[in-house]
C-alpha cells in the first residue's frame, strides 16, 4: 500500500537546532507516510538524513545579526532566492499532492519567511475539498520578548486559526506549555497536542522500563572529558574561547581534559586559532564535527554548551553532568528561560552569558563533576507520538473547523 504524502516546510537560520529537529520528527513520520522535507537553510557536509526521507534543498537562506535575510548561495541574491524557493516550494505541492503540510514554527515564528508560506498556504486552500491538512510543529518555549509581542501573538493566533488543523508542541507539559509564553487576545480554535519532547535516541541509548519515557544512555564508559559544543558554531565563539581560557585550571582541578567540538560554522578564522591552541596543549582537543553528538555528550564526564531545544535533549538522554551558557542577545530569551527551569529541575548549572569568563565556566565546570548525575522522568518520545497524532488527524474526514483528535483529548488539550 503507498503511504500518502507529507510535505514539510522547514527553516533553520542561526544555529542548527530546528534542522536537528526536523530530521528527528521526519524520520518517526516515515512510519506514516511519504516524507518531503523542504529544506530552508543550508545543509551541513556529513548531516545524517534518515534514509526514507525526500530533501528538497532550497536556496539556502538565513539571517544576519540584524535579523535581515541573506542568502548563503553567493550566486543567488536575496529576492532571486525567493521567487525560486516559492516556485519549488508551490511544485513540490503539486508533484505530491500531500495528505499534509507540516510547518515548522510558522505563524508562531519565521515571520520573515511569510513570502513563501502565504502563497503555499493560498494554493493549499484552493484545493478546496481535496486539500491537506495544514499542521504547525513548534518547540518548548517561543521567543516572548518582541516590542510589539502582543501584536505579534494576537497576529499568530488569527492566522493560526484561519489556516491550521492542529498544533503541536514538542514539550513535556509539565515542563512548558504553550500558554506559558503566547497570550493573544483571541484565544486559540485550533487543537494543541503537547506531544513530549523530540528527542533523537543516540547510538546506546536504552530505553527505560516504564511506557511513555525514554531513559538515559545505558553501559557507555564515560571518558575523563569536559566535551564542548556550540551547536552549528555560528554564535559559538564566546564559549569557545572561554573553555579553552578554563581549560588548565579545570584539568588542575578535576584531572578533566577538554574537548572542544566546533561545528561547521564556526567561522574559520576562530576555528584556525582553536586548533592551534589545541596543537600547543595536550589536555585540549579540537574537533570540527561529529556524526553522533548526542553520543559524544553522553561520553563525557560533563557538558559544555548553549542551551538550545536540542542540545538539551542530548543532555536528558545522556544523563551527564552539564553546564549551559543560554544564547542572548537581541530578541531571544528562549534558552535563558529554557536554563533556568532545568536549573530549578536541579539538572544543570548555568552561566550567564553576561559573566562568562575562565573562572566563572571553571568554578561551573568543577560544580558539576562534583554533582550527581542528573536524572529526569520528562516525556522525550515526542517524535514517535507526534507522528501518531498527525497520522490519525490525516485519517479523519476533513471539516470546515478543527476536529479534535483522541490522542489531543489524551493530552489534556484544548478542544
Amino acid at each position: 500500500m503507498t503511504r500518502p504524502s507529507l510535505l514539510f516546510w522547514s527553516q533553520h537560520s542561526l544555529g542548527l537546532g530546528h534542522l536537528v529537529r526536523s530530521l528527528a520528527l521526519a524520520d518517526a513520520l516515515t512510519a506514516h507516510f511519504h516524507v518531503v522535507l523542504l529544506n530552508g537553510g543550508r545543509m551541513p557536509a556529513g548531516m545524517r538524513v534518515p534514509d526514507s526521507v525526500e530533501v528538497v534543498n532550497l536556496v539556502p537562506l538565513g539571517h544576519d545579526d540584524g535579523y535581515e535575510l541573506l542568502s548563503h548561495d553567493p550566486d543567488v541574491d536575496v529576492e532571486t532566492a525567493k521567487q525560486r524557493r516559492v516556485a519549488t516550494i508551490l511544485d513540490a505541492l503539486d508533484r505530491h499532492r500531500p495528505a499534509v503540510v507540516l510547518l515548522e514554527l510558522y505563524p508562531f515564528g519565521r515571520k520573515k519567511f511569510a513570502f513563501e508560506i502565504e502563497p503555499l498556504l493560498a494554493a493549499v486552500e484552493a484545493l478546496g475539498a481535496a486539500r491537506p491538512r495544514v499542521v504547525c510543529s513548534v518547540r518548548d518555549i517561543l521567543v516572548n520578548q518582541r516590542r510589539d509581542q502582543a501584536r505579534h501573538d494576537e497576529r499568530a493566533s488569527v492566522a493560526a486559526n484561519a489556516h491550521l488543523d492542529a498544533i503541536l508542541v514538542h514539550s513535556d507539559p509539565a515542563f512548558a506549555r504553550l500558554d506559558d509564553s503566547f497570550r493573544p487576545a483571541t484565544p486559540l480554535a485550533v487543537p494543541v497536542h503537547h506531544t513530549g519532547f523530540v528527542a533523537p535516541r543516540p547510538a546506546g541509548a536504552v530505553p527505560a522500563g516504564h511506557v511513555g519515557h525514554v531513559g538515559h544512555v545505558g553501559h557507555v564508559s564515560r571518558v575523563e572529558r569536559v566535551v564542548v559544543s556550540v551547536g552549528g558554531g555560528m554564535v559559538g565563539e564566546p564559549i569557545v574561547r572561554a573553555a579553552v581560557a578554563a581549560h588548565r585550571r579545570v584539568a588542575d582541578a578535576t584531572g578533566l581534559s577538554t574537548t572542544v567540538i566546533a561545528g561547521p560554522f564556526l567561522p574559520e578564522p576562530v576555528w584556525q586559532w582553536l586548533v592551534d591552541q589545541a596543537a600547543a596543549s595536550p589536555g585540549l582537543e579540537a574537533i570540527r564535527q561529529v556524526p553522533d553528538l548526542a553520543g559524544e555528550i553522553a561520553r563525557s564526564a560533563v557538558s559544555v554548551s548553549q542551551c538550545g531545544y536540542n542540545t538539551t535533549m542530548d543532555l536528558l538522554r545522556a544523563g551527564t553532568p552539564a553546564v549551559v551558557v543560554p544564547y542572548r542577545e537581541g530578541k531571544e530569551d528562549e534558552q535563558t528561560r529554557r536554563a533556568v527551569r532545568l536549573r530549578e529541575l536541579g539538572l544543570v548549572e548555568v552561566v550567564d552569558p553576561d559573566e562568562l569568563d575562565p573562572v566563572t565556566l571553571a568554578d561551573a565546570i568543577v560544580a558539576a563533576h562534583r554533582s550527581s548525575p542528573p536524572t529526569t522522568t520528562l516525556d522525550l518520545d515526542g517524535a514517535d507520538r507526534s507522528a501518531q497524532i498527525i497520522a490519525e488527524l490525516a485519517r479523519e474526514p476533513l471539516t470546515d473547523t478543527p476536529v479534535p483528535t483522541a490522542a489531543a483529548q489524551h493530552l489534556g488539550a484544548p478542544a
